[in-house]
């Protein structure tokens, strides 16, 4: 009898599973094999059979493409740059933040309002900032900084692609911070405290340590959205000036859907999808095992 209801409770589990098995299947892995297969042809994406070049593809990007080569470059520099500092940043944020002040539930709300919004949107506001706002704020304060081509200059773009992404983001790792700094226990602190650590040392050598877990999360989610930088760019620069700040997934999207290479624009996101995946493996293992368990 015990045989029986063990088998009718798996069978009814397979019943409630198996759509979101066949919705998953064919929303994720199904285009992901076909776009795997794609890479391997020349096809524009809109005639009914593709044509089989075997390696040609990857052998192009690597020896013939240099905007791919470009962008990858643009992309590191972002993607390191973007995951120090607003890692740093939200961490002192969140460390103030957690303390008991009259206006910390504003500020937190404050931070994380940014975050519900639209990359698309936030590019799009703060490109009539930097167009419109910055000669306005020229005029009245006379400050050189707001005169300067902030859209129209390839450094300049770069940072501020860089300053509206962290801008956007940075209210979810002050909240995953400031839980992470919540869970901690009191009791350690105390301890340090009696022991004679002073704040620096303190949070060296025992708040930072037990934060490990949410450091581990934040840098994480940092360097895989670094990664898949896209939004951001269509609506502030639009990979401009001179493609300057094309990102390896614009350049992808570009080669895909503006150009109407889909198998050379499949074959590169490909390498992006291995890429992400051996770079994540490694960085959450790194840090897994800096982990301190409580």
């Amino acid at each position: 009898m015990f045989v029986i209801n063990k088998g009718v409770s798996r069978f009814k589990f397979l019943i409630y599973v198996l759509p979101v098995i066949v919705l998953i299947s064919l929303i994720i892995y199904v285009p992901f094999i076909m776009s795997m297969a794609y890479s391997f042809t020349e096809w524009n994406g809109i005639s009914r059979e593709a044509k089989f070049i075997g390696l040609e593809n990857f052998k192009n990007i690597f020896v013939n493409d240099s905007s791919f080569q470009s962008s990858a470059v643009f992309t590191m520099r972002y993607s390191v740059l973007f995951i120090i500092i607003i890692n740093v940043l939200a961490l002192l944020l969140a460390v103030m933040l957690d303390k008991k002040l009259y206006s910390t539930n504003i500020l937190r709300a404050g931070f994380f309002i940014p975050y519900i919004l639209s990359l698309v949107i936030v590019g799009f506001i703060w490109r009539f900032i930097f167009m419109q706002g910055f000669n306005a704020l020229g005029e009245i304060t006379g400050w050189n900084v707001f005169s300067w081509s902030w859209l129209g200059d390839a450094k300049l773009a770069f940072w501020s692609i860089l300053i509206v992404s962290i801008w956007q983001s940075i209210g979810l790792y002050i909240v995953i911070y400031i839980a992470g700094l919540q869970s901690i226990p009191h009791e350690l602190l105390e301890a340090s405290i009696v022991d004679g650590a002073g704040k620096i040392k303190r949070f060296f050598s025992v708040t930072f340590p037990l934060l490990m877990p949410s450091v581990t999360t934040c840098v994480f989610l940092a360097l895989t959205n670094s990664i898949k930088v896209f939004d951001v760019i269509v609506s502030l620069t639009g990979g401009g000036p001179g493609g300057a700040t094309v990102s390896i997934t614009y350049d992808i999207y570009k080669e895909a859907f503006q150009n109407n290479f889909y198998g050379y624009g499949t074959a590169k996101a490909l390498l992006l999808f291995v890429a992400i995946l051996v770079i994540t493996l490694v960085q959450v293992t790194f840090f897994k095992s800096k982990e301190v368990e409580v």
